[in-house]
Order: structure tokens, then C-alpha cells, then sequence
């Protein structure tokens, strides 16, 4: 009865602190009816959806393993519009909070599934050996290789998320870098690259106040900021690692206002650049030591034009020595 009051009313602040006391004395088969009754109320015309997307979240949160588990899979059927409005999507939130195990049985196989295992891989799982576990979707290893970051995770509470960047490198591994006049063409044999770069962050565009652009060019990597229109920079040489945590963070967070992709899209983000970068896109999949080995005969860098980058930036430079080709891209967000 005081369900129904509420949803009559549809009273969301109400709802909310009444869904939070069922979560306190782990009411999951009653939650479960909560977001039932609020997703029929939407359907007669109440705005109730934030409250169907705030229980989902709860469940795959807090919930037992079969309760996560349905909520995930409720989030890409029925939920899936509501679910655009919370924190982050429920398979890296399911993921953050139970293993492969606990949710595994429960998960409808397809899409969601392989999402939620790539998710528990970023958590430190080897779920190479595990039966059922279907990859495909990304088509990265189902385990972390040795060379890989620590991947900044993010973090999910009732009331909040938490999403950490990776650390700048330190001011002394910083070097100025002057740069030429001179006009720069593009090289169509850096194309693929090019494009790979350009998609990391283009949902920020799409979603939030994003602006990316991505060059390739012959030459080093002066060459390619030159191309982008700068006439001084610093840069710093970064590892390989380094570079996929930065490529990772930004293609897994939603910008500013856009919605958040999670930490398996950004590390595939970081293998596909890669890939296309070192010319191994058309052997796609590939495997850890292949990209390894690609990956630490290019020369990866992030930049700056002498600014502290603010709000939501990638600044990132690579070089193929071999091919003496070059790129750069330049991918910012602000509220």
C-alpha cells in the first residue's frame, strides 16, 4: 500500500529514500517489485525512470549475483533507456562488485555477457580457461598481459561514482619543442592510424562539447604538431603502457556530459589504435606478444602547447621510426 501511494503520487524523493531502505535490509525480491511497478507507471505517463534506473543500479550493485545479474540484463532489454542516466553502464557496475562467478550462471549470453567479462578481466580475472566465456565481442585476451597498465578503474558507491585518470608524467621528463612554419600534408599511408586516433574520443563530440582531431603525417613527431597548428610544444616520452592508460581512460569515460562507455571499450580502444598504428589492424584480432612487440618499436609521447590542459584532454603523439611516419591527436572536453 505505501508502494502504491508512492507511485500513485510518483514521488521520487520518496521512492528513492524508500528504496534505500530496502537496500539497508537487503529487500532484493522487493526492489525488484519496486522498479516493477515504477517502469508500469511510466508506461501510464508518470516520470518515474529515474527510479527503475536507480534500483537497477542498486541490484547490480549491492544485489546477490542472480539479482546483478538481472538487472544487468533488464539494462540492455527493457531498462536500456533509463539506464543511459546513471553513473555507468551496470555491466562494468555488476563487474566492479561481484566476479565472473558470482554473475556468470545468471547473465543472458550475447553482448551483455562478453561486456561483464571483460570487465572482470580488468579486475584481475583469467578467464581464458573459464568454459562459456565468450570474448568475441571485443576480440582483446580474455586476461591482462604483463606489459598492460594498471587500467584506471572506476569506483561505484549508492550516491556517487568516482572515475581516476592516469598521472601526468612529471615535469622533468618534460622537454620543449620548437616547431617550424612550414605547411605539413597529410600522408595517406597514415590514414588508418589517423582515423584509429580520431575515434578514441569522438563521443565526446557527439555527446558532450568535445573537439578531436587527429593528423598523420611523414616526418617525426614535430612534424605532426605542426600539422595540428601548433608552433611550440612540450612533450614527454611515455611508455607504451602509459600510452594505452590514457587512451584507455578517454574512451571509456562519457566526456563531460557524455555517457560514460566503461573500462573494457577503453582497453579495446587502446588495442585497436595500437593495432591500426603499428599496421596490424588488417590481422585483427591479435595477440598480446604481437602487439608487444609492435607496440615498443614506436615512440608514444603526450604533449602540450605550454598550458595546463583543463577539463577532459587526451594530448598524444606517436612515431614510427621504421616507416618515418608520425601522429598526433588532440581531444578535449569542458563543462
Amino acid at each position: 500500500d505505501a508502494l502504491r501511494e508512492l507511485v500513485d503520487r510518483a514521488d521520487l524523493d520518496e521512492l528513492t529514500r524508500f528504496v534505500d531502505r530496502l537496500t539497508e535490509h537487503d529487500e532484493w525480491d522487493d526492489l525488484v517489485d519496486v522498479r516493477n511497478d515504477c517502469r508500469a507507471a511510466a508506461a501510464r505517463g508518470k516520470q518515474l525512470w529515474p527510479v527503475t534506473a536507480y534500483v537497477n543500479y542498486v541490484l547490480a550493485l549491492r544485489g546477490p549475483g542472480r539479482y546483478a545479474a538481472a538487472a544487468i540484463n533488464d539494462a540492455a532489454g527493457p531498462g536500456a533507456a533509463a539506464a543511459r542516466f546513471g553513473f555507468g553502464p551496470l555491466t562494468e557496475v555488476g563487474a566492479s562488485a561481484h566476479s565472473w562467478t558470482d554473475l556468470a550462471s545468471h547473465l543472458a549470453a550475447g553482448p551483455t555477457a562478453s561486456l561483464v567479462a571483460h570487465e572482470c578481466v580488468l579486475r584481475g580475472e583469467d578467464l581464458t580457461q573459464v568454459d562459456g566465456v565468450d570474448g568475441s565481442l571485443l576480440d582483446v585476451p580474455l586476461v591482462l598481459a604483463d606489459w598492460e597498465p594498471d587500467y584506471e578503474l572506476a569506483t561505484y558507491k549508492l550516491d556517487k561514482a568516482e572515475f581516476p585518470s592516469p598521472e601526468m608524467p612529471e615535469r622533468v621528463r618534460w622537454s620543449e619543442l620548437e616547431l617550424s612554419d612550414d605547411e605539413v600534408d597529410e600522408d595517406d599511408d597514415a590514414l588508418e592510424g589517423r582515423q584509429a586516433l580520431d575515434e578514441i574520443a569522438a563521443h565526446w563530440n557527439t555527446e558532450s562539447n568535445g573537439r578531436t582531431e587527429a593528423v598523420g603525417v611523414s616526418g617525426d613527431i614535430a612534424v605532426a604538431l605542426r600539422a595540428l597548428g601548433l608552433t611550440y610544444a612540450r612533450v614527454a616520452i611515455v611508455s607504451p603502457s602509459e600510452a594505452f592508460a590514457h587512451i584507455s581512460w578517454a574512451a571509456a569515460s562519457g566526456g563531460a556530459h557524455g555517457r560514460r562507455r566503461g573500462a573494457a571499450n577503453g582497453r579495446f580502444a587502446a588495442w585497436w589504435t595500437a593495432a591500426a598504428l603499428v599496421d596490424l589492424g588488417d590481422d585483427w584480432p591479435v595477440t598480446a606478444n604481437e602487439l608487444e612487440v609492435a607496440v615498443n618499436e614506436m615512440q608514444w609521447f603526450l604533449w602540450d602547447d605550454g598550458n595546463e590542459p583543463i577539463g577532459w584532454s587526451l594530448h598524444l603523439g606517436v612515431e614510427d621510426p621504421r616507416a618515418e611516419l608520425a601522429w598526433a591527436l588532440v581531444a578535449s572536453d569542458a563543462d
